[in-house]
């Protein structure tokens, strides 16, 4: 799942994602997690500072080895944190098992992103809750255009990052019904910066 960009967000470059810019939407989106929260494509733990007490577990699940072994060095959380290296399309976990799914600027670079949003339904509790913040597909034609011309060439250089994916859409067909979402184009390149923001749970 690979590596974010300061100015694309997937992830390019896991310093990049230091960038204050994103704090604000780190603040809201993992500060409502609670209970047993799994966080999708966690990387080198750069999330964790951002849960609340209301956490009573963090699963961190990340396919990279580097990124996990940067992870177990970041400084310690409240919750009890346990590392999975897994990919989100086969998570091991078992049906219904936790309260919250975390995914932040990771939607983009998993390459079966439809199998791995199923894979998050099913471990997620009948009244639990999908937290997200994604970049993806803009409603506007000229950045669209740009997006899908830039997207076969930047995959390539960007770790699997797909500028295009229609981000709710996708979480509709999972079997999500969105609860809350807010859209809007962070400062930077069009065609890389139109963000979603949000809450869905199972229906």
């Amino acid at each position: 799942m690979g590596i974010y960009s300061e100015v694309i967000l997937p992830r390019l470059c896991d310093l990049s994602m230091r960038n204050e810019r994103l704090r604000a939407y780190r603040e809201r989106v993992i500060g409502a997690a609670e209970g047993r929260v799994l966080e999708i494509g966690s990387g080198s733990g750069l999330n964790l500072p951002f849960y609340s007490p209301m956490v009573r577990e963090i699963l961190a699940l990340e396919p990279d080895p580097n990124l996990l072994a940067m992870a177990r060095r970041a400084p310690p959380v409240d919750a009890p944190l346990n590392f999975i290296e897994a990919s989100a399309e086969r998570i091991p976990l078992d049906d219904s098992s936790v309260d919250t799914v975390v995914t932040t600027w990771t939607l983009c670079t998993i390459p079966e992103a439809a199998e791995a949003l199923t894979e998050m339904r099913r471990v997620l509790r009948p009244q639990g809750k999908l937290l997200f913040v994604e970049h993806g597909l803009s409603p506007d034609r000229g950045v669209r255009w740009w997006q899908d011309t830039l997207t076969p060439i930047w995959r390539r250089i960007s770790g699997g990052c797909h500028l295009n994916r229609p981000i709710q859409s996708m979480i509709e067909k999972a079997g999500f019904g969105i609860e809350r979402i807010e859209t809007g184009y962070m400062r930077g390149p069009k065609p890389m910066t139109f963000m979603y923001e949000g809450s869905a749970r199972p229906r």
